[in-house]
């Protein structure tokens, strides 16, 4: 029956007269207005506005600034059209404000279910907002998708895009706008999901199709689509279907009007390893894929799987940016410019979906090459499966690439992004065979250590594990370069670096603005905006804002004059760990959105954050405690509570060995009643009992008396208090 009412639900969608959208693909790259987050139909982050250019970008200082009123994450990219600019925050947050003066015109909180915050993984991220005839349109947190009016900013219409609210859903990426349909996909393939995207009416909000990534069980009764029936041949019949299988996409889904198609970079498999989501292997169709659908009809054009056999968290979501190359002896196509976290860089043509060209721009060791005539990749098992033992597998799960946006210069045929070339050590958390869903929790199956922590965290390690790993040449490639972390000048077809300049630490990462005036400008986490020769990568301008900067700049013009604006704020994947190198460590995690012009002035800078004191003196520790249920508690956090609060220094939650006397007093009610889920807290009754929230605080007790006996002696030295650990298990 479902079945029939889907096939039926696609063929009224087919006549419903649904019109692609006139667009002039013939002009490349944004003009005055910057329209989408990507800024032009192709979603290039190019800009053909020349006015600011190499001879005056040093002139640059700023023209406003507008404070977010938030201190979390900052991922989008503004949009600005006929002088108003639209942007979003975390949790969905909309700002409208006048692009040449800053003055605020209106802003919207949704009103969002703070116990999403249970399974969010990588903070509250918000990547943009969609603008269509005359609406607004942002999703938020908790997955409802919100049409607001452009001019006041009230909700026209608004829709909880989530299917099956007993999983861990969330939204974290922009909408997409084809033609009378805005397109949202979802985030949570860690957790206990099943990925799709769904399009909806601009203006009413129906829905017109939806596109599962990945199959359902079978014995529920026939796929929703042929595409999925194709699909399930690719799985084991004994797949986890109970845990989801993931497959979300989370973040690059991108309109071609050319072909009249939506492309969506699909998510990674949940749980991670193969061996407990599909005993016995299967590519594992849509997972890690790039998928073509009919605008129209929401049906599968073509695909192509980036990563097959996904083991290793190597999602296909990364931005892609739409562009015509010449792919040998004027041979000129339409193609996808494509690099996701698997270290390739891909050239997929857009009308066939076969890779043109496939690059490797990092050292890779789940595959050591491609083969185009196949559309398969050299898989190196022996390397990479760590069903029977930890492997290290480069890339990690951060990616070479990962949602920053990059940008495309056609007139250089020049491609730019920051690129990250890191491992991690990855190993399962227990036997396949026991694996069981955890309800909207974690269920990846397997824990990882970043290479840049593997040699200091390897004397940890059983010895027999050690020994096996030091005698691979991934311990070695460890030893020579555990990370490093570029701006890349890079040619589409041969993946060749023309230049590149070097970042901080890993954890810095940023995305990019090019012009056609032959300018790049990136931020950094140091709370630097820079620009740079396109030809060179030789550092033109660079202000400090005193504010750390991931998202992507943009450029505009209004009455004449052009702006460069970008967001900041640091967050997102890896969150609970802010690098000591960053603004936000130095000064305090400021949201802003910060404008500049030609003859602006100076930006205000965030003061320093006064230097970290010891922490408070515990209360006594409850009664009764043994060191078993102390060891019960640790491992109860760690399971539980480790991916938000990481009592990291000056970390985006609460440090919690750093507790006031009020709040141990009301621990229970915080954490079993809810107390502070209006701050996004949210309530663990349903999983945790009194007993084990008991256990909890006593070790968080015990944890705050050894850090603060630490911390006075440290004092007592003249020593910084300063104090880190691992990155163990981080999400990025």
């Amino acid at each position: 029956m479902r079945a029939l009412f889907l096939a039926a639900s696609l063929a009224l969608a087919a006549c419903s007269g649904s019109s692609a959208p006139d667009i002039d693909t013939s002009v490349y790259g944004a003009g005055d207005d910057w329209n989408n987050p990507g800024g032009d139909w192709a979603e290039s982050h190019f800009s053909r506005l020349t006015d600011i250019s190499a001879a005056n970008v040093g002139e640059l200082g700023l023209a406003w600034e507008y404070d977010l009123g938030t201190s979390r994450v900052q991922e989008a990219t503004p949009v600005v059209i006929d002088g108003v600019m639209y942007t979003s925050g975390n949790l969905g947050r909309v700002y409208a404000l006048n692009a040449a003066t800053g003055e605020e015109l209106w802003t919207f909180l949704p009103e969002v279910d703070m116990q999403v915050n249970r399974w969010a993984c990588c903070d509250q991220a918000n990547r943009g907002v969609a603008v269509h005839d005359g609406k607004v349109f942002v999703a938020a947190l908790d997955g409802v998708l919100y049409a607001l009016d452009g001019k006041t900013g009230a909700v026209e219409w608004q829709v909880d895009t989530i299917v099956d609210k007993s999983r861990g859903y969330t939204i974290t990426g922009a909408p997409e706008i084809a033609g009378d349909l805005v397109i949202i996909g979802n985030a949570g393939a860690e957790y206990d999901t099943r990925g799709y995207v769904t399009a909806y009416d601009t203006s009413d909000g129906d829905e017109e199709w939806r596109f599962y990534t990945v199959p359902r069980n079978p014995a529920e009764g026939p796929q929703e689509s042929k595409a999925l029936e194709a699909a399930l041949k690719t799985w084991s019949k004994d797949s986890a279907w109970d845990i989801g299988l993931g497959g979300t996409a989370w973040d690059a889904i991108t309109y071609d009007p050319v072909f009249d198609q939506v492309i969506v970079g699909v998510g990674n498999g949940g749980p991670y390893p193969q061996a407990i989501r599909s005993p016995g292997g299967g590519d594992n169709l849509y997972l890690n894929s790039l998928v073509a659908l009919d605008r129209e009809t929401g049906e599968l054009k073509w695909h192509f799987q980036e990563t097959p056999q996904d083991n290793w968290d190597l999602t296909a979501t990364q931005p892609m940016i739409l562009a015509e190359v010449d792919t040998g002896g004027g041979n000129v196509r339409p193609v996808v410019l494509h690099t996701p976290k698997n270290g390739f860089f891909f050239v997929v043509d857009r009308e066939t979906g076969k890779p043109l060209a496939a690059n490797a721009i990092v050292r890779t060791s789940w595959a050591d090459g491609w083969n185009l005539e196949t559309g398969k990749p050299n898989l190196t098992p022996e390397a990479s499966d760590y069903t029977d033992g930890a492997k290290i597998v480069f890339p990690g799960s951060p990616g070479a690439r990962n949602w920053y946006p990059a940008a495309y210069d056609p007139g250089r045929n020049t491609y730019f992004a920051h690129v990250l070339d890191m491992g991690n050590l990855m190993f399962l958390t227990g036997p396949p065979e026991g694996a069981t869903r955890q309800q909207k929790m974690l269920n990846a199956g397997s824990a990882l250590i970043f290479t840049s922590d593997l040699e200091a965290a390897a004397p940890g390690l059983p010895p027999p594990v050690r020994e096996a790993l030091e005698a691979t040449e991934q311990w070695q490639w460890v030893q020579d370069k555990p990370f490093s972390n570029e701006l890349r000048a890079i040619d589409p077809m041969t993946g060749r670096t023309k230049w590149a300049v070097p970042g901080a630490g890993w954890q810095d990462r940023y995305g990019v603005l090019a012009t056609a005036a032959g300018l790049v400008f990136h931020g950094n986490l140091a709370g630097e905006l820079v620009a740079r020769d396109a030809e060179t990568g030789e550092e033109l301008w660079k202000v400090d804002t005193g504010s750390s900067i991931m998202a992507a700049p943009m450029t505009y013009r209004v009455d004449g004059v052009q702006y460069v604006a970008v967001q900041t704020g640091f967050g997102g994947g890896g969150w609970g760990f802010v690098p000591g190198y960053s603004a936000a460590y130095q000064r305090g995690n400021a949201n802003r959105l910060l404008v500049f012009k030609l003859g602006g002035g100076e930006v205000p800078m965030p003061k320093p954050l006064p230097p970290i004191e010891p922490a408070p003196p515990p209360p006594s520790q409850l009664a009764g405690v043994t060191p078993a249920m102390l060891a019960q508690g640790q491992a109860l956090f760690t399971e539980n509570c480790s991916i938000c609060h990481s009592n990291q220094p000056r970390a985006g939650l609460p440090d919690l060995r750093r507790m006031a006397p009020n709040i141990h007093e009301v621990f229970d009610q915080i954490v079993l009643e809810g107390l502070l889920l209006p701050n996004g807290m949210p309530r663990w009754d349903d999983r945790l009992s009194p007993e084990q929230v008991r256990a909890i605080h006593a070790y968080l007790i015990s944890l705050q008396g050894d850090l603060r006996t630490r911390e006075l002696e440290l004092q007592r030295r003249g020593e910084p208090l300063d104090s880190r650990s691992l990155t163990i298990l981080s999400n990025y």
